[in-house]
């Protein structure tokens, strides 16, 4: 069998399936594309400028906020970091990486019920502050930590 045949078949075949489901709204165009995603917050270049496009107030600092990550990154690449709120009713956890060209790195929305406590990896170019802006009960809390980054993972 032509082996060029077998790939539009298969190709097709899988089509043909996203289709009925399209067609049954089993999926939906909007939930596969990030629509209401804020995109003036994403492009902001320090907490401050993130926070208004939240809507958010002066923000205050909280030691109900922990920061896990290394003290020092050998590779800024990929920097692990966690971050877990102690503050009841938390509704949102965001990472700020404050030297980085745009500083909302990501942004959390904890639905009721669900730990507050999130885990991920950013990158970053040089030494910096990182902070984990929180949202509990509609006001906004914050917690700093610095990371230093090595340039061509020597540690020193």
């Amino acid at each position: 069998m032509n082996e060029q045949r077998r790939l539009v078949l298969k190709a097709g075949g899988g089509l043909g399936v996203l289709a009925l489901a399209y067609a049954a709204g089993l999926i939906q165009p909007e939930a596969a594309v990030a629509a209401d995603w804020n995109q003036t917050a994403f492009a902001g270049k320090n907490l401050e400028e993130v926070l208004a496009a939240f809507g958010g107030s002066v923000p205050t600092e909280s030691k109900d906020i922990d920061i896990t990550a290394p003290d020092i990154a050998e590779n800024g690449a990929v920097v692990p970091i966690t971050i877990e709120s102690k503050i009841a009713k938390t509704q949102e956890i965001a990472l700020l990486v404050e030297k980085n060209p745009n500083a909302l790195s990501s942004r959390f929305e904890l639905p009721e019920g669900t730990d507050p406590y999130v885990m991920t990896r950013v990158k970053m170019g040089q030494t910096s502050h990182v902070v984990a802006l929180v949202k509990a009960d509609g006001k906004y809390f914050f917690a700093r930590r610095e990371i230093k980054v090595t340039l061509g993972g020597c540690g020193g």
